[in-house]
């Protein structure tokens, strides 16, 4: 039977501007398996980017229920949000959100600092984790260094190098010419071919559509689901 990793019941997201709620999320219910490759899709205020950050505790719901790889994460208190974060999602974001005066292999080996792990084991994994997006032989290059495909395969390597769960991309190719979205695509597929759950939050289309299963949203609603 296969194993729900990402839950949502009922959801709603508002904030209050000025004297006016926004309903970012309002009322969405969703359920994510574990090795699922699911896109997220919508025009922009959608609630495409709130749906992120609650699946990634970056954010709390208004309401409504929320579980992370079985856990529920209504209640939890800060501490308890970040260890979610930190051991179980790993985030790629548009804009790389490297550190400019490290190495790719610095840069891969952040997530690892606080986790209490060797240098010597923290430069191997980060090392493999490079190897897997292919970039084995710039591991010594800045960020400056690289192009932006080869930056946004850092920033993968940086997620998978925990070994998180869930990836959790948003937009991942925004910052990318089609061709080489295209093949940051292409990795993606690779990943959740090796058993990752991969959500790819997007509103392009043509990227979106060949994700194994897509989330339309719209007004902070679900439009349809396949």
């Amino acid at each position: 039977m296969a194993k729900s990793i990402i839950y949502l019941d009922n959801v709603k997201r508002y904030y209050l501007v000025g004297d006016y709620f926004v309903k970012a999320l309002d009322g969405v219910s969703l359920n994510i398996n574990e090795g699922e490759f699911t896109s997220i899709m919508g025009p922009s205020g959608s609630g495409k980017s709130t749906m992120m950050n609650l699946i990634g505790c970056l954010d709390t719901a208004t309401s409504g229920i929320i579980k992370i790889d079985g856990e529920s994460t209504n209640g939890m208190n800060e501490t308890e949000l970040a260890y979610i974060r930190n051991k179980k999602v790993g985030f790629i974001f548009q804009q790389f959100n490297l550190l400019g005066k490290q190495s790719a292999l610095k840069n891969v080996e952040t997530p690892l600092l606080y986790g209490g792990i060797s240098p010597k084991l923290r430069k191997e994994m980060a090392m493999e984790a490079l190897d897997v997006v292919g970039l084995a032989d710039r591991m010594k290059h800045r960020p400056n260094e690289l192009s932006g495909g080869q930056k946004q395969r850092v920033a993968i390597a940086r997620a998978i190098v925990s070994n998180p769960s869930i990836l959790l991309a948003d937009e991942p190719t925004g910052a990318l010419d089609t061709k080489t979205g295209h093949q940051i695509m292409e990795l993606f597929e690779t990943l959740n071919a090796q058993g990752r759950t991969v959500i790819f939050v997007t509103h392009d289309l043509s990227l979106g559509n060949r994700c194994r299963r897509q989330i339309h949203l719209r007004d902070g609603k679900i439009l349809g689901a396949i």
